[in-house]
């Protein structure tokens, strides 16, 4: 057997599918933020960097664990055989209150945002809203197709969501506009439309089932939340450092958003691979197959050091050269040395992910929440201390997420399940 089928044979059921799906949705991420670069000056470019990472940190940390938690627990009652459509209605309204919650605050605070943010354009703040509008419904229907394993309208939306990106980028180019609106609007209108084509399903696959208790969606809601968002902090923390502690580097800001895009393309291959691995990682505890469980969990780590291995090489060789080409960074700004530790910290980035998703199976929410406080709190110290800016970056990042796996692997020791005597009772892993 050779090594991409072992690869393949490697990764959970459904990875191959979403595979698809996301590396339209990878790729469009790339060539929105290159047509950007080339349409738009610098000012403007640094502008649709920041929004670009606000929505990649702050809406993902906010609205992926609910897909996460949902992609949990739809598969555990799948293996009941019970129906998940009482899981979607509660959700929803959970969803519709955090994201009332996030429109109010940027409401009451749009004038601070604007001026600090987005040179004084509240309109950028609107587009932000947007935009987290269309994130949360998508993570929302999102955990009921990851669920009930209906991968393929899973990667169907990846992939409109990813292929609308791409066109409306183009659009706009070739309209001749040169607005860091226009560009932003993308992130509002693609993700609505791509719900839009496959509610269809979602809502086929919401079957009537029995009521779900509220402590059992949200008990460990709080504590992902805020993981999620300290994990977001680590991987988008480098534009944003930057933007506030050197706001002038508006070159260097826009070069560093393109650099960690590029650095992170293992991390886009990950997303494959993260969906299916949490669902059947909950299926097989729900089953009651602990050693299945360890089984693919190592597996995965192994996946992804390769992805690492893999994307680390060409970031590290042309990386300088490519952000100048591909998305019109300013010559001089980044060198080999900031792509060896952006790479280095995507791999560590994807290593704890993977950890963090064994820690959740186990329902073991706070630790997974204190190794993600405690990677944040040592790149914030890497990030303050003086020397050069992109230096001190690009080291926190890898070290932050070096710490955070860490930490994770050890407090996981002894705790993975290893044999198949201990019992399950509604669908949690008594410890053995």
């Amino acid at each position: 057997m050779n090594p991409i089928t072992k690869l393949v044979k490697a990764l959970p059921p459904g990875t191959a599918v979403v595979a698809g799906g996301t590396a339209v949705l990878g790729a469009a991420s790339y060539i929105h933020l290159a047509v950007a670069g080339h349409s738009l000056a610098k000012p403007d470019m640094a502008g649709v960097s920041v929004l670009w990472t606000l929505v990649m940190s702050v809406g993902i940390g906010l609205f992926f664990p609910v897909e996460q938690e949902l992609t949990r627990i739809v598969a555990a009652r799948a293996v009941r055989g019970e129906g998940v459509a009482p899981v979607l209605r509660k959700a929803g309204l959970l969803t519709a209150g955090i994201l009332a919650a996030v429109l109010g605050a940027l409401a009451a605070f749009a004038r601070p945002i604007a001026d600090r943010l987005f040179h004084g354009d509240l309109q950028m703040v609107a587009a932000l809203g947007g935009a987290f509008v269309g994130m949360a419904v998508c993570y929302l229907t999102r955990g009921i197709l990851a669920g009930v394993g209906r991968f393929t309208a899973y990667g169907a939306q990846l992939a409109i969501d990813g292929g609308l990106r791409i066109a409306l980028a183009f659009a706009c180019a070739a309209a001749g506009l040169h607005s860091a609106l226009a560009f932003s609007l993308i992130l509002v209108v693609a993700p609505l439309v791509a719900l839009l084509a496959t509610l269809r399903p979602t809502l086929g696959a919401a079957r009537p089932g029995g009521t779900i208790r509220t402590p059992e969606l949200v008990r460990g809601l709080g504590p992902l939340i805020a993981s999620t968002l300290l994990a977001q902090v680590v991987v988008n923390a480098a534009v944003m450092s930057t933007q506030l502690l050197e706001p002038n580097r508006i070159e260097l800001i826009a070069a560093l958003l393109s650099a960690l895009v590029l650095a992170r393309v293992p991390l886009f291959v990950f997303g494959s691979l993260q969906a299916s691995l949490l669902s059947g990682l909950s299926t097989v505890v729900a089953a009651g197959d602990h050693q299945g469980f360890a089984r693919m969990l190592r597996k995965a780590c192994l996946v992804v050091l390769g992805l690492g291995a893999i994307g680390a090489v060409p970031a590290v060789v042309i990386g300088p050269w490519l952000i100048e080409v591909l998305f019109g960074a300013a010559p001089g700004q980044l060198g080999r040395t900031d792509f060896l530790w952006f790479a280095a910290g995507t791999t560590c980035y994807m290593l704890a992910m993977v950890l963090g998703q064994a820690q959740m199976v186990l329902h073991r929410h706070r630790a997974q929440l204190a190794c993600w406080a405690f990677g944040s709190a040592v790149l914030l110290g890497i990030t303050l201390l003086p020397g050069d800016i992109a230096l001190r970056v690009g080291l926190a990042y890898a070290i932050g997420s070096l710490a955070t796996a860490a930490s994770m692997l050890l407090t996981l020791r002894g705790a993975v399940p290893r044999r198949s005597t201990a019992p399950v009772i509604d669908g949690h892993l008594t410890e053995v």
